[in-house]
Order: structure tokens, then C-alpha cells, then sequence
């Protein structure tokens, strides 16, 4: 058995950046392997242009991703006012666009994807030239030093991440076993409130497992099918497609990216 790293991600708003070509930016429905580094990245203190500790994050983890509820896709129409660009002249702040660049003043126009209410659950495995611990990723998650976002900083977190480190026997297994909980509502909340309403009888209250399907079902519409996305080994999961994505860095600095190939299982109910 290997020890694997588990949390949870939940949003209102999420947005897992796919290539993008002009006024387009399109969204995946589940989290890419570039912004599940960035999210680490973010919660152990790693700065952009810290490409040597960047790309030891690329190289030293695998990961995989369960996706309870794909949510809804939402399109925002943006319009930007920015100076077209001058040779290799960089504007610092908005006030030298605004001043400087004032005669080259334009709008910008993109059309931007984002998934509302989706629900994944990742996995996270160390490989023997990782640079940090399971455990260090984990309380680095829970005391993250950078702001934590999914995908874009204006998609902030809904629900705490819950990261723990267990043992299991490959990504399904792990996956499967991760004690998600409801994310609207606690046990305890529900206890409470039948205590102070006078209930006699505190047993009848749901269950953390109940209370958890609950909001899968109300999340995914009642159509709760799930979907496996994972890189390495097909031992404990057959693939029933293999996809490639535009997500493994060459470059942090230069924001280059190449292939990866992944791997996709898809159940029909929660399991």
C-alpha cells in the first residue's frame, strides 16, 4: 500500500484554463494537473517565478481526479480597456496605461467559461524525487500562505479543502474510501437544531454519509455520474479512454505547456 494525499474541491464559481486562442477562454470540467500544482504551489509559499521549485512540483507528484458533479457551464462576456503593446516597452500599473499609454488605448474583448457548483476530489501520490512530503503538502493546506483559488482568483474556495494522508491501494481505492462530508450542512448542525426544537428522539438525525449524498444529488441535478481522470499506472482502474491535455509545463516563466496523456473510467452512480 502507498500513502496518497486526498482533498476536496468546491466552488460557486471554478475555471480550469484550456488553450486559449483569442477572444475564447474556455474551461475543462475538472481541475487540470497545471492548476493543482498551482494550488499547492500557493498553499507552500511558492512564488510564480520560482520556476526551479515550480517544476520540481511537476515532476515529483502524480495525481488523479474524482469529479462528483461537473456543474454548470456559465459564459461571461468582458470587456477590457488596455494600450496595445510598444516594442518591448512594459507597462507597470494601471496608472502608466492610463497616462503613458493613453493615445493607444483599446478594448479587449473575450468570452470566459466557468463551472458553477462542481465537485471533485483529488488524489495526490509522491514520487521518489518529490521535494516535499504528503504530510508537508497537507499542513501546507491547511495553513496555506498565498490565497487558495480554483483556477482563476476570482473563484475562491466554498468549502474547507479537508486534506488528510491515508494509505490505500492505488488512486480507486483511495479515491473511493475519502470521507468527502456534507458541504452545506453538518451532523452536528442537525443535532443541535433538533435539541433546541425539543426533540426527544436525537437518533433520527442523518447521518454524515446521508447528509453527503444529499448534496451530491442536489449538485449534479440527480444525474450522478462519476468520472475518474488520472497519469501513471492502469492497475486498479481500466481506462476506457486515453486523453491528452496541454497542462505539463516546460516553462512556468514563459507559461510554455506540453502534452500529457491521461486517463478516464466513468461509473454511473457514486460509489
Amino acid at each position: 500500500m502507498m500513502e496518497y494525499l486526498l482533498f476536496r474541491l468546491y466552488g460557486p464559481l471554478a475555471s480550469w484554463g484550456e488553450i486559449a486562442v483569442g477572444e475564447s477562454r474556455h474551461t475543462a470540467s475538472y481541475p487540470s494537473k497545471s492548476a493543482l500544482i498551482g494550488l499547492l504551489a500557493a498553499a507552500l509559499g511558492i512564488r510564480r517565478d520560482e520556476e526551479d521549485r515550480q517544476m520540481a512540483l511537476f515532476t515529483g507528484y502524480q495525481f488523479a481526479v474524482k469529479v462528483l458533479s461537473t456543474g454548470h457551464l456559465l459564459r461571461d462576456y468582458h470587456t477590457t480597456q488596455a494600450p496595445d503593446s510598444v516594442g518591448k516597452f512594459t507597462y507597470r500599473t494601471r496608472r502608466d496605461e492610463l497616462l503613458i499609454g493613453k493615445d493607444r488605448l483599446g478594448t479587449i474583448l473575450s468570452s470566459r467559461e466557468y463551472r458553477c457548483d462542481a465537485l471533485s476530489l483529488v488524489a495526490v501520490r509522491a514520487l521518489d524525487d518529490a521535494p516535499h512530503s504528503l504530510h508537508e503538502l497537507c499542513k501546507a493546506l491547511l495553513t496555506p500562505k498565498f490565497h487558495l483559488y480554483l483556477g482563476r482568483k476570482s473563484c475562491p474556495l466554498a468549502a474547507p479543502l479537508k486534506p488528510l494522508v491515508r494509505p490505500a491501494n492505488g488512486f480507486r481505492q483511495a479515491l473511493d474510501e475519502y470521507p468527502c462530508g456534507p458541504l452545506f450542512i453538518s451532523e452536528q448542525l442537525v443535532r443541535t437544531a433538533r435539541r433546541e426544537a425539543g426533540a426527544k428522539d436525537l437518533s433520527e438525525a442523518p447521518s454524515l454519509a446521508t447528509l453527503s449524498q444529499v448534496d451530491l444529488y442536489a449538485l449534479s441535478n440527480g444525474n450522478q455520474q462519476v468520472r475518474y481522470y488520472w497519469e501513471g499506472n492502469t492497475d486498479d482502474l481500466q481506462p476506457q479512454q486515453v486523453l491528452t491535455r496541454h497542462d505539463q509545463p516546460l516553462s512556468r516563466s514563459r507559461w510554455q505547456f506540453t502534452r500529457r496523456e491521461e486517463n478516464l473510467y466513468l461509473v454511473k452512480e457514486a460509489s
